[in-house]
């Protein structure tokens, strides 16, 4: 999806009030199916074990009271009002967050940054006003190094407990809804029926994942709706049957009343209370598929009102009915007569949430795996329609492992809470500690206020958290298991990626030095097109110079491509191509800088040759017209002449629009600063504006000589030559050079990085997709360097 298909989900300042409702609807089946569903299991897991329902009430109607208060500060005042605020471009969620973060102070641990990112239309970088106050938390963060290795590491903590959350929510969910069957069935058939039923539901839940949500996602939304209808009017219902006074029960005095009744018991009683906000991160995470005002209007109108109804009828019918406190379950007070219906919605309605979990889970895992953050695997687009669509077959199968494993182990709601609770708490703090941060650097606000908010609602999460995290023999181990596994996982893989990153950066060498050794070795170049990946920005890798140096042969049109990511979500096609050369225009050779956000889906390796190659073959024209200003020696600057000394020419951005002027960026890849020049699209009026709006110029899909201009100008001619040879190159074949690395620790080594490289980064190495295989190359195109990297 492009810019303008982003808009369409309710990001345009255009939208109309029907436009917006109907992203509300819509919002239904995707953000609110696991949050709509917690009503099945939360007096359930609160009442289990720690405090039992009495006749006085003071138990039911004070976790009423909290159950109350605890929806209306977290989701609605938390989330809703401040939040959802805190997007990057429109989109949420722990890396929307830390992407902000990193582009607003220098944290970021990501390799070959540049200055000319900055000029990304979606980059967005506002400059902070220079106060002191101010700046002193930014200060503080970019100064200390272990800050930026601290944040890295809270930010894929919370990643963790997201994957977590998702094993651990369909889990639950199906689960609860499917213990529905013990009102109707003795408990010797109970204990053989709700197992097996719960993992046929989750086995053939993860079984369909490969089709994508977009074929039967249309009736997302009707069932949750439904769904929370039900749950209200059985709400209702019970209010006026049962106990028209329940509603007293929302004064925080019956929380007060609780706490001095129930003490240490209830106090441990809050890791089943917590249960009734899982899912509110959903909000921030899907928010780049709809508007902040559709994700608002829809909880505040309706999923809000229908939650707090369907635990106030619960309460009023617990609360007539104290025979039922050893089996305080949803269903026991849903009327006989329409048990039925609302178990098959209510069925229905936990594999929705289910659904919109696993589809986060796969989300975060491709924008960790795009951050360098996650061994490489394969991402499977289902939609061609709707972004975001996507289906990771390898962790599709170790989820569905894990969830029929979990629900066969723990058998029971209250260890299913228990685990579930810790992880949506553990997400929860983690969005607050870096909404803070954005707070005071993002947003310029004064540290008190952010001092404020992380006090006020870290508090009352790390209440909640240490409530289950005294559980940790019931279930509570099982996220923190799971989070030191992945936390493991993804710092070995990122802190090796980042090894290799420097050794290249430490080992490159010059055009200079390559092209000296020409003579002596009689270096020869072959027809086609050759395409050199690397992670460099600057400078010729090494293990292509130990490639010439062994075969001293390359083609006769060589692009070292680097492909990397920018801490933005989306990047415009437009944008997306930075391109130069490397050396004289005689050598023929060029540098691509190929930029993705963290959410923007790849091409293929077709569609992404040939459009390398009609952006190379823009730039050559655009090179020729625009030619380089010349310096005088005397008053060259440092960087001028070390970017010439380097073999490096000025970049330029080629997309689809004339308007461009030349700016100058340093790059901030290396140890040395390099000044290289660029080329941005802008106007200079707006009848330039209206223009490129009304008449798009169409995109090339190929490109050809033009053999009718007779232009006796030299530059003409070298331009046209310089065409047909990149026309003949492509035509002769286009062969993909990577390298295929190993990677060991250096002599003299800490124990701990031995086993981080040697046998913890080499393990995933070996067993995660290839970068060949990522890129989809075909083997008879493929050529491999081998390569040992020293770190």
């Amino acid at each position: 999806m492009d810019l303008g298909d982003k808009n369409c989900w309710g990001n345009s300042k255009k939208d109309t009030w029907r436009t917006t409702l109907v992203l509300a609807y819509q919002s239904l089946g995707v953000v609110y199916g696991d949050l709509s569903i917690s009503p099945i299991y939360v007096y359930k897991s609160t009442f289990a074990e720690d405090i039992h329902h009495s006749e006085t009430n003071e138990e039911i109607f004070g976790v009423l009271s909290f159950v109350f208060w605890t929806l209306t500060l977290v989701p609605l005042f938390k989330y809703v009002f401040i939040v959802l605020r805190a997007d990057d471009n429109g989109e949420g969620g722990t890396f929307a967050l830390y992407s902000l973060i990193c582009r607003h102070a220098k944290v970021s641990l990501l390799p070959n940054r540049q200055t000319a990112d900055e000029s990304l239309s979606t980059y967005k970088l506002k400059q902070p006003p220079k106060r002191e106050n101010a700046s002193k938390v930014k200060v503080l963060l970019e100064k200390h190094k272990t800050l930026h290795v601290a944040l890295l590491i809270l930010v894929l903590l919370g990643t963790c407990m997201v994957i977590g959350d998702g094993l651990l929510t369909p889990v639950i969910s199906v689960f609860s809804a499917v213990s529905g069957l013990e009102l109707s069935m003795s408990k010797a058939h109970h204990e053989y029926a709700v197992i097996p039923i719960t993992c046929f539901i989750l086995v053939c839940l993860f079984a369909l994942q490969h089709y994508g949500s977009h074929r039967i996602g249309f009736v997302f939304a009707p069932i949750v709706l439904l769904w929370l209808l039900c749950i209200s009017a059985l709400g209702l219902y019970n209010i006026i049957h049962w106990d028209p006074h329940v509603y007293k029960a929302l004064s925080p005095y019956y929380m007060y009343k609780f706490l001095k009744k129930t003490k240490k018991r209830g106090w441990m009683s809050l890791g089943g209370i917590l249960l009734c906000i899982t899912g509110s991160e959903a909000m921030f995470a899907d928010l780049g598929h709809f508007s902040y005002a559709a994700i608002q209007i829809a909880f505040t109108f309706l999923v809000y009102p229908a939650l707090i109804l369907g635990y106030m009828g619960q309460a009023a019918y617990l609360s007539k009915h104290h025979q039922m406190a050893y089996d305080i379950s949803y269903y026991v007070s849903v009327p006989e007569s329409v048990r039925w219906p609302v178990l098959v919605i209510a069925i229905l309605a936990s594999v929705v949430g289910s659904q919109a979990i696993i589809s986060g889970t796969f989300s975060i895992i491709n924008q960790s795996q795009s951050l360098g953050c996650f061994p490489r695997v394969k991402v499977v687009h289902t939609s061609d329609k709707k972004h975001g669509q996507i289906y990771i077959p390898e962790i599709n199968w170790m989820l569905m492992i894990l969830c029929i494993a979990v629900t066969i182990g723990f058998r029971d709601t209250k260890h299913m809470g228990n685990a579930s609770g810790l992880a949506v708490m553990a997400v929860m703090m983690v969005t607050t500690c870096l909404t803070s941060l954005v707070i005071v650097v993002c947003w310029n606000k004064p540290p008190i206020l952010a001092l404020c908010f992380l006090l006020f609602f870290g508090s009352i999460e790390l209440l909640y958290f240490s409530a289950s995290l005294v559980k940790f023999r019931e279930g509570a181990w099982l996220p923190i298991l799971l989070a030191l596994i992945l936390v493991t996982i993804m710092f070995v893989w990122h802190y090796a990626t980042t090894k290799k990153y420097e050794y290249d950066l430490q080992n490159k060498v010059s055009l200079e030095w390559l092209l000296a050794l020409g003579p002596s070795l009689g270096i020869s170049r072959v027809p086609g097109i050759g395409l050199v990946f690397t992670d460099l920005t600057s400078g010729i890798p090494a293990n292509f110079s130990r490639f010439v140096t062994n075969l001293p042969a390359f083609h006769r049109i060589l692009v070292f491509v680097c492909v990397k990511f920018v801490p933005v979500p989306f990047i415009p096609p437009a944008e997306r191509y930075l391109i130069g050369r490397v050396g004289p225009p005689s050598l023929r050779s060029y540098r691509c800088i190929v930029r993705y956000g963290y959410r923007d889906v790849h091409q293929d390796v077709d569609s992404f040759e040939s459009e390398l190659v009609n952006r190379i073959a823009d730039f050559i024209r655009y090179d020729w017209s625009h030619p380089e200003p010349t310096t005088d020696p005397g008053n060259e600057d440092d960087g001028f002449q070390s970017t010439r000394s380097s073999g490096e020419y000025r970049l330029a951005v080629i997309g689809n629009s004339d308007f461009s002027t030349a700016r100058a960026f340093e790059s901030e890849e290396s140890l040395q600063q390099i000044s290289v020049s660029g080329s941005f699209q802008t106007v200079e009026s707006v009848a330039d504006i209206i223009d490129v709006e009304m008449n798009p110029p169409r995109r090339q899909v190929r490109f050809a000589v033009d053999d009718h201009n007779d232009s006796d100008e030299p530059e003409d001619m070298q331009m046209r030559e310089e065409l047909q040879d990149l026309l003949d190159g492509q035509q002769s074949g286009t062969a993909f050079i990577l390298g295929h690395s190993h990677v060991k620790a250096k002599q003299g080594s800490s124990i701990w990085k031995r086993l981080a490289v040697n046998v913890g980064y080499n393990f995933l190495r070996r067993n995660c997709r290839g970068p060949d295989v990522v890129l989809k190359v075909p083997p008879v195109s493929l050529l491999e360097v081998g390569m040992v990297y020293v770190v």
